[in-house]
């Protein structure tokens, strides 16, 4: 049986924390991600977990985290890293959403923000964006068949997003 949390998938830079933290305000939610959860267990940032130990253990983190959610969290809204839907019991976990984006709406989203070259620095894989796209190109029809609900998010407002977020829930 799923459980009453939800799930938000998609590629990096979409806006999966903002979302979230929209949602928050929308409802009786908390929120959490799981990203900050692996930095917590691992008392340092994910980029330096990828860089010293690599990405099958940063990836393993991942899966012990997914056993954690759905065994112990409830009535929550689960920001995740833009590699986390691949995670076997995420469907376990709650109601998976897909925010969907263009690779250049993604890019335009980041650039927006008046923090954009703070935001692109701690997206390492954004700097070569040739590899991006690949990897972009390689996770949308996953991202598409993990997912119980697809939100296109390109050029809505936060606002908008979290209504049809909701609206569909």
């Amino acid at each position: 049986m799923k459980k009453n949390n939800i799930i938000l998938i998609g590629f990096m830079g979409v806006g999966k924390g903002t979302i979230a933290r929209g949602l928050v305000k929308n409802s009786s939610m908390f929120a959490i991600d799981t990203d900050d959860l692996i930095e917590s267990m691992e008392n340092r940032k994910i980029k330096k977990i990828f860089a010293t130990e690599g990405e099958a253990y940063f990836r393993n983190l991942e899966k012990k985290t997914a056993i954690w959610l759905e065994k112990n969290v409830l009535n929550t809204i689960i920001s995740t890293g833009g590699g986390f839907y691949k995670q076997e019991n995420i469907n376990n976990i709650g109601k998976v959403v897909y925010l969907k984006s263009s690779f250049q709406g993604i890019l335009d989203r980041i650039n927006d923000c008046p923090n954009a070259k703070t935001k692109l620095k701690k997206r390492p894989l954004l700097q070569n964006l040739d590899e991006a796209i690949k990897l972009y190109d390689s996770r949308i029809s996953d991202y598409e068949k993990v997912s119980d609900i697809i939100v296109d998010v390109e050029k809505k407002s936060i606002e908008d997003i979290v209504n049809e977020i909701l609206g569909q829930i």
